[in-house]
């Protein structure tokens, strides 16, 4: 009886174990026939180095181009090491974005964490990011309309504009990072532009920004080594400084930002060291590249920079001589705003953001695996020509009325929102306002901004500038 129950039994088990195989290829078949279309590449580095090949910001590039055309706005790939979804669909970088932490996580590559810190809010998720926002959105939401802040913003714009009145050529990239950096390092640390911390923390900077945007192997003496250096170096200053206020007495407290996170008791000292670098990093780096962007297409739109002109004109006119630009004036720059969401849209400062499905997610009929990351790309849709007519032209028009609002996300969205997007647009107004009354100014030879994927004026835009004849 048991000699014959074995072969029967093998029989069964063999049977079980072929009808498991047969269904789970036909559920990977399945699977296979709800991903989107694509190509996964070369193995390892599937496609990641013909994604990143730089393109003019104000294109999609013709990657993107290829494969939208072959596959639709929603393909799959593979990127940065992983299976990838990309999405150059308004309706699912909307979905991606307003689902953080519920069915996407921040997924940025781990050499990212490497450069920015492990506590940046850039790659920290879940109730740490939730918290670590909520303190830079309160402090961010209640500095922009300070007087003492855009008293500070104004008077820096006429510092930079005096700086060149014996000047025929400026390399203006250069100019806009120096005009940020100062503003930001005098609101968060108190530092004046001469004083030697400011050169110090500066030169670190521009380390740091070059090793951000390079190949990440660490190996010393290539830019991303010695960018995690250069961190490293503007946190210990920061940290001393850190050291410093609170040996001061009640009564000299200088009443900026460091000021009030010292206040903070739920934020440990690390973590209040890499809040004030994250604000350094955004109000230092999108800052300068939007005026930038600004100046480029306006030099490119006569139309565009005479009404702007006009506009600044007749705010100059109800100032008092010497009188400080104010919230109000801001508030009544509605050409300057429609020129700032303009450029945004055209440049593409952030051309996409990096996420990942935290469990199995379909939307529009495609499968999304778990663990699979997701890729939505802003600048497909701002330069989608079913969204935005002839997509390619600078038309700062296209904004009255609002109406694009909801097809554009230069700052990201949801609850990743840059929580200082507001104080980029406010210095980049402040500064465009002394700069189309004192001065004209042309490109010197050819230069355009280019995605790396982060943005870049190869040239670091070189302007020949002439002053005005009257100053209004």
């Amino acid at each position: 009886m048991g000699s014959d129950f074995l072969p029967f039994l093998s029989v069964v088990l063999l049977g079980l174990a072929f009808t498991f195989l047969f269904l789970h290829v036909l559920s990977t078949k399945q699977q296979q026939r709800n991903l989107p279309y694509g190509s996964m590449g070369w193995p390892f580095l599937g496609e990641t180095l013909s994604f990143l090949k730089p393109h003019n910001s104000n294109t999609i590039g013709t990657f993107l181009q290829d494969h939208c055309s072959r596959y639709g706005k929603v393909f799959r790939s593979h990127l940065f090491g992983s299976s990838t979804i990309i999405s150059c669909d308004q309706d699912l970088n909307a979905f991606v974005l307003q689902n953080e932490e519920k069915l996407f996580e921040c997924s940025y590559p781990k050499p990212i964490h490497g450069i920015l810190g492990k506590l940046s809010m850039l790659v920290v998720v879940g109730n740490e990011h939730k918290r670590l926002r909520s303190i830079a959105l309160s402090l961010t939401s209640t500095w922009k309309s300070k007087p003492e802040y855009l008293h500070d913003i104004d008077k820096q714009a006429i510092s930079a504009m005096e700086s060149w009145k014996k000047r025929e050529e400026v390399i203006f990239c250069d100019e806009t990072r120096k005009f940020s950096f100062n503003v930001i390092v005098k609101q968060i640390l108190s530092l004046e532009p001469e004083e030697p911390q400011t050169t110090k923390i500066l030169e670190d900077f521009l380390t740091f920004m070059k090793g951000l945007v390079s190949f990440p192997i660490y190996i010393p003496g290539t830019p991303y080594a010695k960018a995690v250096r250069a961190r490293a170096r503007i946190s210990t200053t920061v940290g001393v400084m850190v050291d410093e206020r609170r040996k001061m007495v009640e009564g000299q407290e200088k009443g900026d930002f460091l000021d009030v996170l010292l206040s903070n008791t739920s934020l440990s000292d690390e973590e209040k060291v890499s809040l004030v670098l994250d604000l350094l990093l955004g109000g230092y780096e999108t800052t300068s590249l939007l005026m930038a962007l600004a100046v480029y297409f306006l030099e490119r739109s006569p139309p565009a920079l005479e009404q702007l002109k006009v506009e600044h004109q007749a705010i100059r006119k109800r100032k008092e001589e010497g009188e400080h630009l104010n919230w109000e004036d801001y508030k009544q720059m509605e050409v300057t705003q429609n020129v700032i969401n303009e450029a945004l849209r055209c440049g593409n400062i952030v051309k996409f953001v990096h996420r990942k499905a935290l469990k199995d997610v379909r939307f529009k009929g495609y499968l999304i695996p778990s663990g699979w990351k997701v890729l939505p790309v802003f600048s497909a849709v701002h330069l989608d020509p079913s969204l935005h007519e002839n997509p390619s032209e600078f038309c700062p028009s296209r904004w009255v009325g609002h109406m694009t609002c909801k097809k554009m996300t230069p700052f990201g969205g949801g609850p990743r929102l840059c929580p200082a997007a507001e104080l980029a647009k406010v210095e980049t107004a402040f500064f465009l306002h002394h700069l189309v009354l004192k001065y004209r100014w042309r490109t010197k030879g050819e230069d355009y901004p280019v995605a790396f994927p982060y943005v870049e004026f190869q040239r670091g835009l070189p302007l020949l500038i002439e002053p005005l004849e009257e100053e209004i």
